[in-house]
């Protein structure tokens, strides 16, 4: 890897500007492909968008309950739920990332989630944001609205506000951990799409802190800046990632399930395991996740 630079741990990762948007289904299949990298022990920096915009459901969120799957269907809009815990949290003018590694990399749950959003936090500082890091609180329930209604602890805050959401996923020694760095859009539709009452709405977009717009390059390059600044230059960069989304093609079918993005349902026999990798094979766990 690159030379050391700031005082986080040394990471040896691959750093990836997956400057493609890509569908909810998509993006979610190949961070769960990132996180079998890791279990064989690689650590990925990957930075990346959506298209169409996309509502995401946390792993455990009771999205059938919660939301209004007609009203949703109606406006012709993507969904999909996440490997990883947490609440609703709607795609659109944002950049998001995502961190695979062996979890003794950057140690502990708690610990690796602070580390991470150290790096994120340190980025948005660098376009004048007073950004923080939210004190420790009690969990928060995957029933309890929105991701952006409630600042979980370690998560970056301004103010009372919220500008980064994300979720951390542990599974044979590797961790997963993602989440949306708002750049234009709220989270207002989420509450649109909710049924009955909603929380207020307490996303902070980069664009509104700042009156002027961050592009998705700009906001890459300042995480790209302080990831090596606190962990060293990244080992690798590469661009278009062929080998990953080759291996996210064994994921794709339970991402773009109805039964599991609405009911959780494990759609694993979608997929013939006889002709899969190994690391296919393994069931879906969530044993040790931090829900944002």
């Amino acid at each position: 890897m690159g030379e050391r630079a700031g005082t986080g741990p040394a990471v040896r990762y691959t750093l990836w500007h997956d400057a493609v948007p890509r569908p909810g289904w998509l993006n979610m299949a190949i961070d769960r492909a990132l996180l079998e990298r890791a279990v064989a022990g690689e650590s990925w920096l990957r930075l990346y968008a959506w298209s169409p915009s996309c509502l995401s459901f946390g792993r455990h969120e009771p999205a059938a309950r919660r939301y209004d799957r007609e009203r949703i269907a109606g406006l012709g809009l993507d969904v999909v739920r996440r490997p990883t815990g947490g609440r609703a949290v709607w795609h659109a003018g944002e950049l998001t990332y995502a961190m695979a590694a062996p979890a003794a990399a950057l140690g502990a749950l708690r610990e690796a989630y602070g580390e991470i959003h150290r790096v994120i936090r340190n980025a948005l500082r660098t376009f004048g944001v007073p950004a923080e890091l939210a004190p420790a609180r009690t969990a928060i329930r995957p029933d309890a609205g929105a991701c952006f209604a409630t600042p979980a602890g370690g998560e970056v805050i301004v103010g009372d506000d919220k500008l980064v959401g994300s979720a951390q996923l542990r599974e044979r020694g590797a961790l997963l951990q993602h989440g949306s760095i708002l750049l234009a859009d709220d989270q207002a539709m989420v509450a649109r799409l909710t049924r009955g009452d909603a929380p207020a709405d307490r996303s902070a977009p980069l664009a509104r802190l700042l009156g002027r717009w961050v592009g998705w390059e700009e906001a890459a390059d300042a995480v790209t800046e302080a990831a090596a600044d606190r962990w060293g230059a990244p080992g690798e960069r590469v661009d278009g990632g062929a080998s990953v989304v080759h291996q996210a093609r064994w994921h794709a079918a339970r991402f773009r399930s109805s039964a599991w993005t609405w009911d959780a349902s494990d759609p694993s026999d979608l997929t013939d395991a006889s002709t899969a990798p190994s690391w296919r094979t393994a069931p879906l766990r969530d044993p040790t996740a931090l829900d944002a």
